[in-house]
């Protein structure tokens, strides 16, 4: 069938956007892997699809799909660029938007200088509701947070669990230009403990309010940003005692604010979204 879609991007973490309100879309998890395919589809980290919500009192419904074709909780950079993706083709005139997700409703807000906000929810940081398979395994506290210690390639690494509505691995590095990302990152994402595979983060210190990050993303790999694994730095960074908010995030693909002030509050994430064209792909 003929699909029309929209690539876009947000510091780099690029995405197919599909109307569904508009065009009939029904596929199998193989056809989301062929259009996010660099080589034989379109090419995507993420795909991105906009339906109306059956709810009262929610503007969208919001479907995410990893390049591996699974469908996934959430999606922080992704919730910028639905934004840019409804007010540009006009299927909305606010600036403020409600967006059923898989993980809860979010509300990405448009503002004037052309960046997006989004509160992503308070953080969740119960193991088991990460979810984390903690038992048998001691914690070591640092400032209000548990870091758990994982065997990730003989070697014994300390992290802090956190779920912005999908789940995170976050370690902190003294360099993210020379952490094992591309090693370590497949043995995280597939370790046992985390029952749903896991996005594994790599963060640097600059500043307390300035870190750098990379991310490995599960069904998709290392991604040239990742606003909900900015948003788990940022928070297991604060626990930790490291950082002060807000915090400026750099990642391969650019910056991201992120702002939190604590257990039991939202997270808020503002950055750029970017349309880079529109187009048409057979997918058979």
């Amino acid at each position: 069938m003929k699909l029309k879609f929209t690539k876009m991007h947000g510091a780099g973490n690029d995405f197919v956007v599909i109307d569904a309100i508009n065009q009939a879309v029904a596929f199998t998890p193989a056809q989301w892997k062929l259009l996010a395919d660099r080589r034989f589809g379109v090419g995507a980290d993420q795909i991105l699809v906009v339906e109306k919500s059956p709810s009262e009192g929610i503007d969208f419904r919001y479907r995410i799909y990893n390049a591996d074709g699974g469908e996934v909780e959430q999606c922080g950079n992704g919730s910028r660029a639905f934004v840019r993706f409804v007010v540009d083709k006009k299927l909305s005139d606010k600036t403020a938007i409600r967006v059923e997700t898989m993980s809860g409703v979010i509300e990405p807000r448009l503002e004037a200088d052309g960046s997006i906000t989004v509160n992503m929810g308070a953080p969740v940081l119960t193991p088991a509701d990460v979810p984390f398979d903690a038992s048998g395994l001691n914690a070591t506290t640092q400032g209000r947070d548990a870091l758990w210690p994982l065997e990730i390639n003989g070697r014994t690494v300390l992290f802090s669990t956190v779920s912005m509505g999908n789940p995170h691995a976050v370690q902190v590095v003294d360099d993210t230009s020379t952490a094992p990302v591309a090693i370590d990152g497949p043995a995280i994402e597939h370790h046992p403990r985390f029952p749903r595979r896991v996005n594994a983060g790599f963060m640097q210190v600059v500043t307390p309010q300035h870190i750098r990050l990379r991310v490995f993303e599960r069904g998709t790999g290392e991604t040239l940003a990742c606003g909900t694994g900015a948003c788990a730095a940022v928070v297991a960074g604060i626990r930790r005692g490291l950082l002060n908010s807000p915090v400026r995030v750099s990642m391969q693909g650019g910056d991201l604010s992120i702002a939190w002030q604590g257990e039991a509050q939202p997270v808020y994430l503002s950055g750029p979204a970017v349309s880079v064209f529109d187009g048409e792909i057979d997918i058979i």
